[in-house]
């Protein structure tokens, strides 16, 4: 079976950030350019997606990548975990490395 997105869980999922930004509709609508609130509104409903380029206008809006914006039924792949992995050693050297300016301070 592929891959699904659910628009429901993807709907609630922008909500969720866009709380977290403290953003309301009527600022993504701006930021976005659009003529009315109403697909907003339809995402975050799970009536409908945002487009491509909607998606990839929000993932600049939020600071985050477009997966993180969408939700569905993919597993997570070999490239995710890597990338997980990764991230938590930028974070440990950058650990290190402010530890290490403190110390020759």
């Amino acid at each position: 079976m592929y891959p699904i997105i659910d628009k429901r869980e993807t709907g609630i999922n922008i909500r969720r950030i866009m709380d977290q930004h403290k953003l309301t509709v009527k600022a993504v609508q701006q930021f976005l350019g659009l003529g009315s609130a109403q697909s907003i509104y339809h995402w975050l409903n799970g009536i409908s997606l945002p487009t491509i380029d909607n998606l990839y206008a929000l993932s600049e809006l939020f600071q985050v990548p477009m997966d993180d914006l969408i939700c569905g039924s993919r597993t997570m792949t070999k490239r995710d975990r890597q990338s997980s992995s990764v991230d938590n050693n930028i974070k440990r050297l950058h650990a290190y490395y402010e530890a290490y300016r403190r110390l020759a301070a």
